[in-house]
């Protein structure tokens, strides 16, 4: 019998009148779907309360809520089968290989509890757009958070450098773990994907007011100079971020925000955390390992105009390549005298010799976070001959591994990055960022053993060594002597007031945190 002939003319005008039409619709489809399990006395007693509205009432109010909880568990069921393939990015051939790839992961546990919205009224809406590497913007994105929490305004997902020297295309949601990142500090901070389309609107047509902020500033500063331009503009984009924010004499709320973002909130994204996990792995079969920053690579020799044990051609290119860049200002350059002062990055020979010095085993296996080595194997001769186990990322992975992160610098640093925090040993040759960030991550981690190399001192011994003036001996136990302090155990910051750039960096060393 169809739905239609159950009821009279009359008792159809009702419905319309109550408006319950599409109810009873819905309460047949359910009937066909399985009420005829009630038994026949019960539903001829529904047809007969059917004809009291407040019956009629209940019915609909009834069926909705059934029809709407299985949609629900419908739709739930559906997500999960959906989920995995709208992950932006993720090779498909990691699900296809990851028996061969032998990697155990952790088993899941209960569903996150997200931390409740923090309620607060907004001024405004800050964009940045970061400069620099990987760690130069990691940090500044942290800072960037802090600020726009102690200035209650909207944070707009930074945007990251694609105009360095590495020109690596990625956007923060290719390197970081863009959802994690917006939900792990809703209770602090108000964080999305993209302006309002009112205010990306006026953006885009260029109302917008653009500036970079001053280096080593006071969160004060950001108050009484930088919020006021949000009042006034709704919309303010800092085009610097690099080093914008104080190291010290910072509210100790700010100081530990800034540890939540660098240590929790800043996680790679799935296909770089497991590559770095693949990584470690395969490095842990064959026992303890050493991770070498080996900073000399193209970009650094001639950023620093060290030029240590390069040829004349080597030499020229790299001088071209400083004058190419406007914004690297130093052009004229002595390398023999930065180098005995201690500001260029230690050669692969030096390096050699420092590593032996400290008596780490031949044997150890190295792993090099670094790019590609100016001066190819000619240069890595004597420090593959001294420690043969030398591995990189590309001698641990196929090239199908790695295919996604080709021409990706940051990525490709990230991978790096991993690696590094998990080793035994940490030795970087040039206190860069990532040498930096590093060692402030693996202080939180219960101050791993890191080996900050003192390169003015170790010039300076090693030339000794080279020119006689020295023997092994002497050499090799005033290397050990020089860096029984330099293991990376607690110590305060150095604070230098009126003269922030001399300071110990916050990410190198964050006390507040520890």
């Amino acid at each position: 019998m169809n739905g239609s002939d159950m009821y009279s003319v009359e008792d159809r005008d009702k419905r319309k009148r109550f408006g319950i039409g599409i109810g009873i619709g819905i309460g047949v489809k359910i009937r066909a779907m399985g009420l005829k399990t009630l038994g026949e006395s019960r539903v001829e007693k529904l047809k007969a309360n059917a004809r009291s509205p407040k019956m009629k009432l209940w019915i609909i109010r009834a069926t909705t809520m059934v029809l709407l909880w299985t949609c629900l568990v419908q739709l739930t069921a559906l997500g999960d089968t959906w989920g995995p393939r709208v992950l932006k990015g993720w090779p498909s051939s990691v699900t296809q290989d990851s028996h061969s790839l032998d990697v155990k992961f952790l088993p899941s546990g209960p569903a996150r509890v997200l931390p409740p919205k923090r309620v607060y009224q907004n001024n405004g809406y800050l964009m940045v757009s970061c400069n620099g590497g990987l760690n130069q913007m990691r940090s500044a994105i942290c800072d960037m958070v802090a600020i726009s929490r102690f200035l209650n305004v909207t944070l707009i997902v930074p945007e990251l450098d694609k105009t360095s020297f590495w020109a690596d295309p990625s956007e923060f949601e290719d390197i970081f773990d863009v959802d994690h990142f917006i939900t792990s500090l809703r209770d602090e901070v108000r964080i999305l994907k993209q302006l309002p389309p009112r205010l990306k609107k006026r953006m885009e047509l260029g109302y917008v007011h653009t500036m970079p902020p001053v280096s080593w500033s006071d969160i004060s500063y950001y108050h009484n100079q930088i919020l006021p331009l949000i009042k006034k503009f709704k919309v303010v984009h800092l085009n610097r971020t690099d080093a914008r924010l104080a190291n010290n004499g910072q509210p100790l709320e700010l100081q530990k925000l800034r540890c939540r973002v660098n240590f929790n909130a800043l996680r790679f994204t799935p296909q770089i955390e497991y590559l770095g996990r693949r990584v470690v792995q395969l490095l842990r079969k064959n026992g303890p390992f050493l991770v070498l920053h080996l900073r000399y690579e193209m970009d650094m020799l001639a950023f620093s105009g060290c030029t240590q044990g390069c040829n004349p051609d080597e030499v020229d290119e790299l001088t071209r390549m400083r004058y190419a860049y406007p914004w690297w200002k130093e052009k004229i350059i002595n390398s023999d005298l930065k180098r005995k002062d201690g500001l260029c990055p230690l050669t692969p020979e030096e390096t050699a010799l420092t590593l032996r010095a400290l008596d780490i085993a031949s044997d150890i296996q190295i792993y090099v976070a670094a790019g590609e080595i100016y001066g190819g194997q000619r240069r890595m001769a004597s420090l593959a001959a001294a420690f043969p186990k030398l591995v990189r990322k590309e001698t641990l992975l196929g090239a199908d591994d790695l295919q996604f992160f080709q021409n990706h610098s940051s990525q490709m640093a990230a991978l790096d990055y991993l690696v590094s925090l998990e080793s035994d040993i940490f030795i970087p040759t040039y206190d860069g960022n990532m040498a930096k960030v590093v060692e402030g991550h693996r202080r939180y981690l219960g101050f791993k053993k890191t080996i900050l190399l003192d390169r003015k001192l170790l010039v300076e011994l090693i030339d000794g060594y080279l020119s006689g003036l020295l023997s092994w001996e002497e050499f090799s136990s005033a290397v050990k002597d020089a860096h029984m302090a330099r293991m990376g155990s607690p110590k305060k910051r150095k604070v230098v007031p009126e003269r922030p750039k001399e300071e110990d960096y916050f990410y190198a060393n964050p006390e507040e945190c520890l």
